[in-house]
Formats: C-alpha cells, structure tokens, sequence
C-alpha cells in the first residue's frame, strides 16, 4: 500500500501499541514489525521518547474525572473503569469502586483474542487499527493510571506524523478550528416539517465538521488519527509547525462558501498555536490550548473580515424564505408539494434530507457525483482551483463507492465493516447522538403531532435543551497539575462518548442503561420501562436539544443528569443545567428551541447544576429528593427534620401511586396548592422590594395557614387515612414550600384531560 510518511509513522504507532495490548493479555502478535525508512523511525523514536512509551505499562485504568477540579474542597473517591471492549450497541459503563475482576478481565481477554483474527490481512490498514484500539484500548492504563492507552497512543502517533513532514525537529503546533453561529443556522427556522428540518441541519453541521478537518489534515498530508478533538463544531489537531498565515487560505476558502450558502449566520475560525514537544505530556502544554482557545475566540469578533469588500457591496433582497427567513434568494419553491411554505434551496435541501436521515448508515466523500446515493449533500466552494466535495448518504450494505477520499460508518464499532478491499484505509467511525423514535410504518421519526398525542395527561410537546456546565473552565484548568495532552484527548474523548455514543443507548434501551443500576446509584425515577418517544435534534459536543411527548422528556432529563452524574464518578465539578418547555403540537420550533434555552439559562442562572421547567428553576437535588447541602448553616431551616417525602419527584410520585390513594385526591387540592404557591412567590416578591428582612420568614413559613385550609377540604376518609399522614406532614414542613408550584403542576399535567 502506497502510504505517506505521516501516515506510515501513525501506522507504525497502532502497531506498536497494539502488540504491547496483545502482549498484556498473553496473547501471540500475528504479524510482524515491518523495517522503517529512516525518517519514520526517528519520528516515530522521538514520539514514543516524548511519551515515556519505554518505562511504561499497562494496567487497571482509573477514572479520569476524579482528577477533574475547579472548586470543590474534598479529595474524589477512586473509581476505575469497566474493562469491557466498545461493542456493536455499547452500554453505558458506568465507574466501578474497585478494579475488575477476573471473570471481567478474563471476558476482555477473550474479546480481544477473538478481534485478533483481523488483523493479519489488515496490519497496514490504518483505519481497521484505529478501530481496533479504539475498541479495546479505552479502557486500558499506559503509564500513569488515569491515562488510556488509547490516549497515550493517538497523541504519539500525531505528533510522529507531524515529526514524519516537518522540518522543525523540536516543536510542532496544535491547530483549533471552531464554527460559530451554529445555534443561529439550527434553531432560527419556522415552517410545516421543522422538526424534521432542524435535525437535518444539525447533522448537515456535522459534516461541515468532517469537511473542515479533511481540508486541514489535506493541507498538511496528515491522516486522521492526527485528530485530537471534533464535535460540536470544534476541531483540534496536531500538525507540523505552522502559523496564522499559512491557514488564510482554508479559513478565507470556508468563510466564503458559509457566508454565501448560509448569509452569513455561520462563520469559521481557524488558527494555530505552537509548542515544544517537551511540554506536550506535561502541564505546560495547558498554556498552548488556553493561547489557542484566545486566538479562536478573538477570530469570532471580526467573523468575515477576510472578505469585508463583498460584505459591503449592496445586495439585492427577494421575498424571504418562510423557513429560515433569508431574502437573498431570487426563485422561492414551495416546501413540500403545492400550498406548502415557499423556501430557498438550502431549506428544501435540509427538509428532503430530514426524511431519509433515519435510513443513513454510511456517508462516502467523494469529488465525483454518485446517481445510486440515497442523497446527496453537495459543497460548492465557487472557487476556480476548488473541487466540488459530495457527501452520498447510503443505507447499511447499499454502499456503491464511486472514487471515494472517505466513507464514514455511522455509530459502527464492527471491525469487518472496516477491511473493505476497494477503499481500504479510507474507512472511520461518525459518532452521531442521532435516537429517534420511528412510525409504526418505519416511513420516518414521529412528528411533534404524534409525539403530542402519545403523551401521558396534557397533549403537549416537550423540547428539552441541556450541556456541560463550565466545560471550557474544564479543559483550560480542570486538570490542574495533571495537566497533558493525553489526559485533555481522553477528557474530551469521553464527554463526546457520552453525548454521542451512550446517550443513543439511555434512550433506546433505558432498562439495560439505567434501570439496572438504580440500587447502585440511587438513581430516582418517575416511572419503570423504556421511554422511546424521544427525538435527538442535537446531540455533539456536550450540547443536547431534545423532544420529544413532554412527560417522556422530562424524564429522559432527569436520565440524562443521573446517568451522566455517575458516569463521571459524581465529580461535583461536572454537572449539567437543562431548560424544558411544553408547547402544542403546532408551536413554532424556533420559538419551542428560544424558549427553552431561556430557560436553560435561568438554570444555569440558578448556580448551575439545575433543572427549569414549569417556569421553576431549582437544583437537580431538590427535584429528585435529596436533602439539599444548603441547609446545613440555614438561619432557620439547619434544625428542621428531614421529612418522609422531600422535593419535587416523590410527592409526584406519591399522587400516581397506584397503592390505596390512586384517584382519590380531588382536582381542588391540586388547585390549592397552585394558589399557596402563588401567594407566597407574590409576597416574596413584595417583601424584596418594600421589607427584606421578612423575605425568610415568608419563603419558609406563609404556606402553613392556606396549606392548613387545604387540607380541611379534602373527605375526610382521605384526609384522616394513614396512607396521607406522610404526604401532609411533608407537605407542613418548611423544607418543602419552594417546590409547591412544581408538584402541583406536573401532577396536573399528567393527571388532566387529554384536551389540546
């Protein structure tokens, strides 16, 4: 096989890496070392120098999140990682407090052996190795225990490719690329079909993506494993020694085509950061991704400064588009047949294209047009010495290649879809958060009509918007003085593991993923079961936008942050703030998508780590019933008794039970307890603005007497029942009076008639 330089120096990385991991589990290598040219050997020598490859060894890996702090003040727990391979649908796997045991070490081990029969006919397919390691060597230590092996092994291979081309021996540069205005392009549309349309934008960014980095690794003659980070529309690579003038001509080629294709919502950032090798394992190297990140941000404050001359010129404006209202397209057609919406070229595109995503298996790039795709994505750059790039969407086992640069296999971790013959080498993974329920015929996903009308108590849509609180404070400063290249690739390899790859598996097999572990974790629920009428509009990086029938979605929130919670150890540095909102079937989903970013920020307005929804922000833990850490030196609250039910999802709970008081509350008490809830938020308010210093007594105290009323109007076989005494002495507790509105408004809305 005809390989580069740089990609033989990666190539010869995997192999060394993984026979080290065949060696560990005793198993015989099936293929021998093949001889180095000069120049690979001592990139290749340098890289693995760099990476203290000789002196180190492989072990239990511990859990790199315990590591992770910005303001706690107690040391984390030890958790270490499942030794389990990736496999087809993988599971979840979720920290353990001791190492593995030997019937999991011994499954590893057979797993891998049987893995190993590929790779005598592949030992030069660079693509097929990096799909093996990633498989197996995730979950591996390499020298330090907190380290994988995977890790340690993408970061020398890149930096022995760059060494492999470059003519500077001593340091190389990590290369950032960031697209901005993606949540202006994604949500800003409104029309018939813009579920449907909004999810194919999202994934039609996630291809801008792959195309930014294939450009990138094209201009310096680097493979892919030269990646350090892509998701969410960032990209990070290491590359030979470069600077800010050598990328102009990608960054102003993109930033051309996206300011023309999209009117200018969407722009690129590209830069470059230098740094000495000898930093790139140690905490020095912090200081070259902070510079990077500076220079990225800086870029997006003079977006298309490159080409201010055809920003300037006068354009001529049309009737706009009623999807995603630009005016600068001159011939509008309708959306989707006769009476439908008129819409640009771009929005038919993405509406056409959101039919078939939900066949998609398998993406081939290619500069020649493909008629046996199921669909085409095709990127125009209008430049004279600039190919058109094709992205041919096929089914699984449809693929017919036509001179293919790449072919991308959705969320496949099979390592025989990785040796085909015609475009060997040429093959990787496209991880896509991409669940969605389909019809009953399988002819698409479920619209926000059906998703309404499947909905438990109230018909409304639920749309969901959640991320990573503080995560670039997290990258930039969170490993402290564990601080290295190969600690900062395995962090955010497994935060986009979570979000891209786990988070299919939470919606699509929540028993399997969830419901086991909820003895281990605590993990509270609603209801038992799968939920699977659930939407991923946006699932990258560490952003979520979901929908969803809203009772589901509300659940699937409260998933989400326990299972992510636990899959970070319950680092309480890293923690999620979500916003929902429930609208009609019919609601704009622009105005569904705003709407519920307002209220994700009034979460993380809340001191992160929160939930809004029910216009009512408070802490994941006061949702879910666990005694909240703020009362502990409380004026008041510090002496009071934990009552039986605390927070907002057991007394819910406790109304739906199907024990002895199902169906016995009458609608009034519901009622009631909306009406304390809004005398009390009435009077705090009243008392912020004209007596401050009652404000406690009111938030804590007021609801006693209009409770007490309450629950005189409620039959006395109910109100006198032993089954009730816990819910009233709860409900009489100060503890509980924040959360009044949200009980009775979730247990209204599941218990009310299905009327629109």
């Amino acid at each position: 096989m005809d390989l580069s330089l740089s990609n033989q120096a990666a190539l010869h990385i995997l192999q060394h890496a993984i026979a080290q991991l065949l060696k560990w589990q005793e198993i015989p290598l099936p293929c021998p070392h093949p001889e180095l040219s000069p120049e690979i050997k001592s990139a290749a020598e340098t890289a693995l120098r760099i990476l203290d490859w000789e002196s180190s060894a492989l072990g239990t890996l511990e859990l790199l999140f315990d590591r992770v702090t910005l303001n706690k003040l107690e040391s984390s727990p030890t958790h270490y990682s499942p030794l389990q391979a990736i496999a087809e649908h993988p599971p979840i796997p979720y920290p353990l407090n001791q190492p593995p045991d030997g019937q999991s070490r011994e499954k590893f081990r057979q797993s891998l052996q049987a893995a190993a029969q590929y790779l005598p006919d592949n030992w030069n397919n660079l693509a097929l190795l990096s799909v093996f390691l990633e498989k197996f060597a995730h979950c591996v230590s390499f020298g330090q225990p907190n380290v994988a092996l995977l890790d340690v092994t993408r970061t020398a291979a890149a930096i022995a490719s760059a060494l492999a081309i470059s003519s500077q021996p001593d340091s190389l540069s990590l290369v950032g690329a960031n697209l901005s205005g993606i949540q202006n392009f994604i949500y800003t549309i409104s029309s018939d079909g813009a579920l449907k349309s909004l999810r194919a934008r999202s994934f039609y960014l996630e291809l801008v993506t792959e195309e930014v980095a294939q450009l990138l690794l094209n201009q310096f003659n680097l493979p892919r494993t030269n990646i350090i980070y892509a998701g969410g529309g960032n990209l990070y690579i290491i590359a030979p020694k470069t600077d800010s003038d050598d990328l102009q001509q990608i960054r102003q080629q993109l930033n051309r085509w996206l300011r023309i294709t999209f009117q200018g919502k969407i722009s690129l950032s590209v830069d470059a950061q230098s740094f000495q090798l000898a930093t790139i394992n140690s905490p020095e190297f912090r200081t070259c991704w902070n510079a990077l990140v500076k220079k990225l941000n800086q870029h997006k404050t003079v977006k298309f400064r490159d080409q201010i001359d055809d920003v300037l010129v006068p354009q001529p404006s049309y009737e706009a588009c009623r999807v995603c209202h630009r005016d600068d397209v001159e011939v509008l057609k309708p959306l989707n047949g006769e009476g439908s919406p008129l819409a640009c070229d771009v929005c038919q595109e993405m509406f056409e294209l959101g039919g078939k995503l939900f066949k998609v298996d398998a993406i081939v790039r290619s500069h020649q047009e493909n008629p046996h795709a199921l669909h085409t994505i095709s990127f125009k750059f209008q430049e004279p010495s600039t190919r058109d790039v094709h992205y041919h969407l096929f089914e699984r086992n449809n693929i017919i290649p036509n001179a293919p640069e790449a072919v991308f296999l959705i969320n496949n971790w099979k390592l025989e879809n990785y040796q085909f013959k015609h475009f060997q080498g040429k093959v990787v993974p496209l991880l896509l958060g991409n669940y969605g329920k389909r019809t009953l015929d399988e002819t698409g996903f479920m619209t926000a009509a059906e998703f309404a009308g499947e909905s438990e108590g109230v018909k409304r849509v639920g749309y969901l918007r959640m991320d990573v609180d503080r995560l670039g404070q997290i990258f930039a400063n969170g490993l402290g003085d564990d601080y290295s290249l190969p600690r900062l690739a395995g962090l955010s390899r497994q935060i986009s593991y979570f979000f891209k790859t786990y988070l299919n598996e939470l919606a699509e097999k929540r028993s399997q993923n969830f419901l086991a572990y909820q003895t281990k974790f605590d993990f509270r629920t609603l209801t038992k079961g799968d939920r699977k009428k659930l939407l991923f509009i946006y699932a990258g990086g560490d952003d979520v936008f979901v929908s969803g029938a809203w009772n589901e979605v509300i659940e699937f929130a409260f998933d989400v942050y326990q299972s992510f919670r636990a899959y970070t150890g319950g680092n309480p540095d890293i923690t999620l703030s979500a916003g929902i909102t429930l609208e009609t079937e019919k609601f704009p989903l622009y105005q569904a998508a705003e709407l519920s970013g307002d209220a994700e920020k009034a979460a993380k307005n809340n001191d992160r780590d929160s939930l809004c929804v029910f216009d009512q922000a408070h802490k994941w833990d006061n949702w879910l019933g666990n005694p909240p850490k703020e009362i502990k030196n409380h004026k008041y609250l510090a002496k009071e008794l934990t009552p039986a039910l605390l927070g907002v999802l057991p007394f819910v709970q406790q109304f739906l039970d199907t024990g002895q008081l199902q169906g016995k509350y009458p609608k009034s008490f519901i009622r009631n307890l909306l009406i304390v809830a809004q005398l009390r938020e009435q009077k705090i308010a009243e008392a912020e603005e004209h007596h401050p210093e009652q404000t406690l007594d009111i938030t804590y105290y007021l609801h006693l007497p209009k409770l007490a009323y309450a629950f005189s109007r409620l039959p006395a076989s109910l109100r006198n029942a032993e089954e009730f005494a816990p819910i009233r002495q709860s409900l009489l507790s100060p503890l509980n009076s924040p959360y009044f509105r949200a009980i009775a408004t979730w247990t209204d809305l599941l218990t009310r008639s299905p009327n629109p």
